[in-house]
């Protein structure tokens, strides 16, 4: 295993994860079970049982995501919030987000996240046109939408994200403009715009293996994307990554510790984390986590340490999806090596080609190059 001395901290950030859903979207292959009938207050306990044995310190970012969040109750997502709050020194946490979904999050459950240390609610809305919403699997309407983010800002909360995406089946260029027009007008300070991505194991990767999926193609795909950069820019946001927008001061601070390859725990059944070198992934099924919790405590299913040529290659993927880029002086302190040495010409070909900007100080995309994204950043793992 590789560090150098600055690398010995406990993580600030944790991430919780809450595997249940009302309904499983066509897309989705994050861990995740359908609620009925599952052992829920069963599974926060032990959720709270691990996150007493990580014995974190204070925390700056934490996050609880899934699965839906606030698909279980609201007297159980008081005992998960009081719960990580006992478990957790919160006093100077900056940004405790939790993720819901429009229609789940209803006045009580409001009423209980206002009454606890999250400041920040992230919605996902996916889409306001309501036959889209139902072709990709999704239980809440346009106006579940409106409600919900209306009863956000009467309980006070002003730092409110929604997911949109784009790209989907049938979806035209006419649509994405109104699902845009239409988060602009909800004033909020921070929207993500994702283009589909087909997962293995999904409702749409099975159609599109069957030709039943139509999908916009890469041109429409790309005008979308540079219509969606340019309205945003022009309404105040700041494109701060390839998915991310944000007004000023309302960046995703959790977020950008991921983009930043910090370190951070991870709790609950199929959760990621990362801590010392060492990237783990906890057990998915529910029963197997539960098994897991009360023998040992904790549930990691895999381990892998992580050598310096790969920290290195995940600094420059995670990175390069930031507008700010990657820093080639604090890379080259923090590795203790020539950043040219390595990859001055992978970097010379790519702004050759138009997909970095001529900046050698600073490794950034363009436009062009964060449209293609993940292609550009895997130019930089090297061969061994």
């Amino acid at each position: 295993m590789w560090y150098n001395g600055s690398m010995f901290t406990k993580p600030s950030s944790a991430y919780i994860h809450i595997p249940f859903c009302t309904q499983i979207c066509h897309y989705c292959d994050f861990s995740k079970v359908f609620i009925k009938n599952q052992p829920v207050d069963q599974y926060l306990n032990a959720l709270i049982e691990e996150v007493k044995a990580a014995e974190m310190p204070p925390l700056k970012t934490l996050y609880i995501g899934g699965g839906t969040p606030t698909a279980i109750s609201a007297q159980q997502l008081e005992i998960l919030l009081t719960g990580l709050a006992a478990s957790i020194d919160l006093t100077h946490v900056d940004e405790f987000t939790i993720e819901a979904n429009p229609g789940d999050l209803t006045e009580d459950k409001i009423q209980v996240l206002k009454a606890s240390k999250v400041n920040r609610v992230s919605l996902g809305v996916q889409t306001f046109n309501d036959r889209l919403l139902k072709q990709i699997g999704r239980h809440h309407n346009q106006a579940q939408i409106y409600e919900t983010v209306s009863g956000l800002k009467r309980a006070g909360f002003d730092n409110i994200s929604i997911d949109l995406i784009y790209a989907l089946p049938n979806q035209t260029m006419e649509q994405v403009k109104e699902d845009v027009k239409k988060a602009l007008a909800l004033d909020l300070p921070h929207l993500s715009l994702y283009s589909l991505i087909l997962e293995k194991h999904t409702v749409f990767m099975n159609r599109h293996r069957r030709g039943y999926l139509h999908l916009p193609n890469e041109d429409t795909e790309s005008d979308m994307f540079e219509y969606i950069l340019d309205t945003l820019k022009a309404n105040g946001f700041d494109h701060y990554e390839i998915s991310n927008f944000t007004k000023k001061g309302f960046e995703s601070r959790h977020n950008l510790m991921y983009w930043n390859n910090d370190e951070y725990y991870g709790c609950g059944a199929g959760a990621s984390g990362y801590i010392n070198g060492i990237r783990y992934r906890n057990r998915g099924p529910i029963q197997h986590y539960l098994k897991a919790i009360s023998e040992t405590k904790e549930a990691r299913l895999s381990e892998d340490i992580l050598t310096r040529q790969e920290i290195m290659e995940e600094e420059l993927f995670l990175g390069l999806r930031k507008k700010t880029g990657v820093s080639v002086q604090a890379f080259e302190q923090k590795f203790e090596t020539r950043f040219d040495a390595l990859y001055g010409s992978i970097v010379d070909e790519l702004i050759e080609e138009g997909l970095l900007k001529p900046n050698r100080e600073q490794i950034q995309m363009t436009k062009k190059g964060l449209f293609l994204g993940d292609t550009v950043a895997e130019r930089f793992i090297l061969e061994d």
